[in-house]
């Protein structure tokens, strides 16, 4: 694992492949909600906390970029706040940030939210998508399409669920498919 110090308020974080193995995890892990994973970023953030005298208290970024045979990078960005601003209650707010993301996966609580979902989506001209349920919960899934805007569908998509952390080769593989390709159409056709 190397540290480098890019700015007053960021840090690079890389690690090697094989930094990951010794510590039992595949690239494959950042995506899944694994209690090794977990360890392993407060352990890195407990690291550069130390060597670079950086508080993360607050919010913070993090920005993770996979790389094929070398490992990953993780970029964080602990956001300028005065003392005042900063609320001391332990907690670190990760910001979901979309460079280098192809598709979404959000989960819903309620089929009632789905419903309304779709129908924002459409009103934002936003086709598509995959549908899924799991033990009561429901899961949209949207692949990056030409010319469609995956910020402006993302900040359509928290306003009615969250994202989920689970990826989507998880839930292909566990989930039950409702709508392949064509959910919010579908769902609109059904559920006006």
């Amino acid at each position: 694992m190397r540290l480098e110090r890019l700015t007053a308020n960021k840090i690079k974080i890389s690690l090697s492949s094989d930094d990951l193995f010794e510590r039992g995890l595949s690239k494959e892990d950042i995506w899944k909600d694994s209690i090794k994973w977990h360890q392993l970023f407060h352990d890195m953030l407990e690291e550069a906390s130390e060597e670079f005298d950086v508080d993360f208290e607050g919010s913070v970024g993090v920005e993770i970029f996979s790389l094929q045979a070398q490992g990953m990078i993780m970029i964080i960005t602990v956001d300028d706040a005065s003392d005042e601003e900063i609320l001391y209650d332990g907690f670190i707010e990760m910001q979901v940030r979309l460079e280098g993301c192809d598709d979404l996966l959000f989960i819903f609580q309620a089929f009632e939210d789905v419903i309304c979902l779709c129908k924002s989506l459409d009103i934002a001209g936003i086709k598509g998508g995959n549908l899924y349920s799991i033990n009561n919960q429901y899961f949209y899934h949207l692949q990056k399409k030409e010319g469609e805007d995956l910020e402006k569908a993302a900040a359509i998509l928290a306003e009615y669920g969250d994202a989920s952390i689970v990826s989507p080769h998880w839930l292909e593989e566990y989930g039950k498919l409702i709508v392949k390709n064509t959910a919010v159409e579908t769902i609109l056709q059904y559920f006006k």
